[in-house]
């Protein structure tokens, strides 16, 4: 095995990994300290992990963020990096990562992820430009909300030469059943901070998703791989609304009567809705 040298802790959230998670270590084996923040997993993961000398903490967390957060507070190293399983790091980005923790230039570091899905890489639409702070000092923890995570740093952020390989989805397939999962998650996070919905919403949402993905941040380039999965991006945003909207039903907050004022307030909260729905390139 490759010797430990660099003074990096790597963070890896799992859950039922095992067949991506091989490939994961072996392309930080070069790192000091590697940390499985597992949320349970019912395959190998955990013996995985420990067969390569990763540590391993067992977190019942409820959600992504608590697991990032759980393996950062056990790790050893003032400098973190924070892959998902489904990644891979370059040598090129090996050798900037080494770099910069010897020599800290900026307060945190984004990396350029190379995303692959259905076989190939997106290089033309928006997900060729896809950037994210995955290298920071171990001070900073992540939100704690079910969907799209955030790391909020004070600072200079600059970013790193090299690749982070991210394999997207096994196939289509799965895809879908995060998009279930995740438009679930999404549902309830909207409910907890208070938001409401109106029928129109179901429409306008979803249809905003995918001209922006496919037309605007340029999809539309990577031909029928691209166009299926904003379709299924466009999805995922109607599922999210219209559970909802369904919470909303059951529990009789809706009433097929509303008055002008009512229609008022919810068109501004469409609006509201639009603008907060997260951009498809993330960038920090």
């Amino acid at each position: 095995m490759t010797a430990r040298v660099v003074p990096v802790s790597v963070v890896i959230p799992t859950l039922n990994e095992a067949d991506r998670l091989p490939a994961c270590l072996a392309s930080v084996m070069w790192a000091d300290d590697v940390v499985v923040a597992d949320a349970g997993s019912t395959d190998n993961t955990i013996e995985i992990a420990r067969r390569f000398g990763a540590r391993v903490v067992e977190v019942c967390g409820p959600t992504i963020g608590a697991q990032k957060n759980a393996g950062i507070d056990v790790a050893r190293h003032p400098w973190i990096l924070s892959i998902d399983a489904d990644e891979r790091v370059t040598p090129e980005l090996q050798a900037a990562i080494t770099k910069a923790v010897e020599a800290p230039a900026a307060a945190a570091y984004r990396v350029h992820l190379r995303n692959r899905y259905l076989g190939a890489s997106f290089d033309r639409g928006g997900w060729a430009r896809d950037y994210h702070v995955r290298l920071f000092p171990s001070v900073h923890r992540w939100t704690t909300h079910k969907v799209h995570e955030r790391l909020d740093v004070d600072g200079p952020v600059a970013t790193l030469a090299g690749r982070l390989e991210h394999e997207s989805y096994r196939d289509l397939a799965h895809q879908l059943e995060k998009a279930v999962r995740y438009s679930v998650w999404g549902a309830e996070d909207l409910r907890h901070r208070g938001k409401r919905v109106r029928a129109s919403q179901l429409l306008l949402n979803p249809l905003w998703r995918f001209v922006k993905t496919y037309l605007l941040e340029g999809m539309w380039r990577e031909g029928w791989r691209g166009f299926v999965f904003c379709m299924v991006h466009a999805w995922c945003a109607f599922s999210k609304y219209a559970l909802l909207w369904d919470g909303q039903r059951k529990a009789g907050a809706i009433s097929y009567a509303h008055s002008g004022a009512s229609h008022k307030a919810a068109d501004a909260a469409a609006v509201v809705d639009l603008a907060e729905d997260p951009p498809f390139v993330q960038r920090a």
